[in-house]
């Protein structure tokens, strides 16, 4: 490896929009690993410190002079919308603001508060399953994954179950505008998306704030009601965040799981044999094929970390997939292990900003791939020829066609 010094003029040999680089990231996290775990480049549209490294990514996501701030470009006049939820995002605020937003948000996401919705997501997973079993051919992801975390996070929120099929289009685009694959059309559509989330939401807000029911926005419209704990912009912001991060984190969890095991078909046939497995094996396929590769923070002063300078408002990006298969973290680090334990996967990120719908994404994906286990255990890969999305910061397939006996 080489010296940090040395490390900063090194070329990096790859491009992070290339099909091979789409296709299996992983080889190039390691060579980029193996000039420095730290290491300065210019690929991306702003250029930055490329953070390959498990423990280096740890430490900067446990420190809070490393900020995350919102990825849009300077010049937002035509995305305005996009950039004023945007602002009010849990996701893009920082210390005190993010704490106090954090834990108002926190109380719908709470342990009790997920293992309600259990028998709930049961349900859901059967019912989609019944009307998969019809056909022979089914892409797991449109057809299962992303109509179970569509059902979940509406019925958490309070939207009505025939309105929840507007929020593929919407989080699909709105996560387009958070990855540094982003265009200027693809920010134009944003905000278009954003207007229309926008209002379709302030309804939904003014109708809790009149006649509240059992769901998260009628718990949160009472922070925003009783000594303005919580803004009305805030939570506006937060209803639609949570549509992205409801949907994208897991469906990509789901349908990378379920790739992962038809992959190594040793290991699926130790889960069906051993379903008691299936939270160790969740925490495997997190860390083997992160949903959230990449996560960005800017400096907010000069920050000596491992011998190398990070000046202020230098912008870090760290690779939550490469740190999960940093080979000095973990044994075999390339090797699929659904019993790995201890496993410490940095996959929901780490410190103030680790992933607040965790525990929900984590039962979803046990439920949805153990049920798919049970109720039609004899499903192989339709094609061996799969996509993956252009998204540098995302693990997401297009699509993932399976077909039954």
């Amino acid at each position: 490896m080489l010296n940090q010094k040395q490390a900063e003029g090194t070329a990096i040999p790859f491009s992070f929009t290339s099909t091979e680089f789409l296709s299996k990231p992983y080889p190039f996290y390691d060579k980029l690993r193996s000039v420095h775990p730290i290491c300065r480049g210019s690929l991306l549209k702003y250029p930055g410190w490329y953070v390959t490294g498990y423990n280096e990514v740890l430490m900067i996501l446990k420190d809070s002079r490393f900020e995350n701030r919102i990825p849009l470009p300077q010049s937002t006049k035509k995305y305005e919308q996009l950039k004023n939820i945007q602002n009010d995002m849990v996701l893009f605020k920082n210390q005190p603001d993010h704490m106090r937003l954090r834990r108002l948000i926190s109380n719908g996401f709470t342990s009790n508060a997920v293992e309600y919705f259990r028998p709930y997501i049961r349900e859901a997973v059967l019912d989609l399953l019944d009307s998969i079993k019809k056909r022979k051919r089914v892409d797991l992801v449109s057809e299962y994954a992303f109509p179970l975390a569509s059902l979940i996070i509406a019925k958490i929120l309070g939207v009505p179950a025939e309105e929840r099929n507007q929020f593929r289009d919407l989080a699909s685009s709105l996560i387009q505008t958070v990855d540094f694959t982003r265009s200027r059309e693809g920010l134009r559509t944003g905000n278009d998306s954003m207007i229309k989330a926008s209002a379709y939401f302030n309804k939904l807000i003014e109708m809790r704030l009149l006649k509240p029911k059992d769901d998260l926005i009628s718990l949160l419209s009472k922070d925003v009601t009783d000594g303005g704990k919580l803004t009305r912009e805030e939570l506006l912001s937060t209803c639609i965040l949570l549509v992205i991060a409801g949907h994208e984190t897991t469906v990509n969890l789901i349908s990378n799981s379920i790739l992962t095991l038809l992959q190594h078909p040793e290991q699926l046939i130790k889960l069906k044999e051993e379903p008691e497995l299936i939270k160790v094996a969740v925490e495997e396929f997190l860390r083997y094929e992160s949903p959230t590769q990449m996560t960005a923070r800017i400096a907010s002063e000069d920050i000596e970390l491992e011998q190398t300078t990070i000046k202020k408002g230098e912008h870090v990006y760290l690779f939550l997939g490469a740190a999960n298969r940093d080979p000095n973290k973990f044994n075999h680090a390339h090797l699929l292990d659904i019993t790995r334990n201890p496993n410490p996967h940095l996959a929901f990120g780490h410190g103030p900003h680790f992933c607040l719908g965790a525990s929900l994404a984590r039962i979803e994906a046990q439920i949805a791939i153990q049920g798919l286990l049970q109720q039609l255990p004899n499903f192989r890969l339709a094609t061996d020829n799969w996509q993956w999305r252009k998204l540098i910061g995302f693990r997401s397939l297009k699509e993932l066609y399976v077909v039954f006996d």
